[in-house]
């Protein structure tokens, strides 16, 4: 049997294990299988075939490599693994409740102490809200002062 073809075998099967990496989530047991395939590679190239072709072997290592898990990446965005929609506003998608925007600049009490989250009555509805940082009594007047996410900022009411 030729010296070089358990390196080359060894490194095919590192590839390959790299590439299963990127599909099977292992939390890195297959990426040190790889690395310990490679290594296990190189060291019979040094040792058994010439320190030329070992510079070889890591010259092809450290460009392929790369190469494959950019490739294996892109293979994995276009996978059925991979998710194929994008959530836009275009498609009706929204990252905070529509109607909360209607609160801004109502007045309301607060019902349990704001330090800084609790509960206010704004609009004769009991809702979640937020102060930037101040701590208000419950049954104090305030004001919502704006809308992030799906956070209700209150200010009391001077």
């Amino acid at each position: 049997m030729k010296p070089y073809i358990l390196p080359i075998l060894l490194q095919v099967i590192g590839i390959l294990v790299i590439v299963a990496e990127i599909f099977i989530p292992s939390m890195g047991l297959l990426t040190i299988m790889a690395l310990s395939v490679f290594f296990y590679s190189l060291y019979i190239v040094f040792t058994s075939i010439s320190q030329t072709a070992g510079i070889i072997f890591t010259g092809l290592d450290i460009v392929l490599v790369p190469l494959l898990i950019v490739f294996g990446m892109k293979l994995l965005a276009r996978s059925p693994l991979s998710l194929k929609r994008e959530l836009s506003k275009q498609d009706g998608v929204f990252s905070q409740r529509q109607e909360l925007e209607a609160y801004i600049n109502m007045e309301g009490r607060s019902v349990t102490d704001l330090r800084p989250a609790g509960m206010a009555r704004i609009n004769s509805q009991r809702v979640d809200v937020v102060t930037d940082g101040e701590y208000i009594d419950a049954g104090t007047p305030v004001v919502v002062t704006g809308v992030a996410g799906n956070r209700i900022i209150v200010d009391k009411i001077k």
